[in-house]
């Protein structure tokens, strides 16, 4: 059974936005490279040490994009 998010549920997410803090597109940029590092590190808990980053992951289409193509490098070069 697949989770699937009906369009009322998302549009009334992306409008109340995160429920915890979230971080600008500016700070998001300077944690970036330590937040993949993280994730991918065994026991490494990136949420915990940037908080706000998933937050802004979700709701920012742009720095979405920049996390994907840093993780698919970091993953690629490991």
């Amino acid at each position: 059974m697949t989770d699937k998010t009906h369009p009322q549920e998302e549009l009334a997410r992306r409008l109340l936005g995160p429920a915890g803090p979230e971080l600008g597109c500016d700070e998001c940029f300077e944690e970036l490279d330590r937040y993949v590092e993280l994730e991918l590190a065994r026991g490494g808990d990136a949420n915990a040490a940037v908080p706000g980053m998933r937050a802004h992951l979700d709701g920012c289409p742009a720095c979405q994009e920049d996390y994907a193509s840093l993780r698919a490098l970091v993953e690629a070069e490991a």
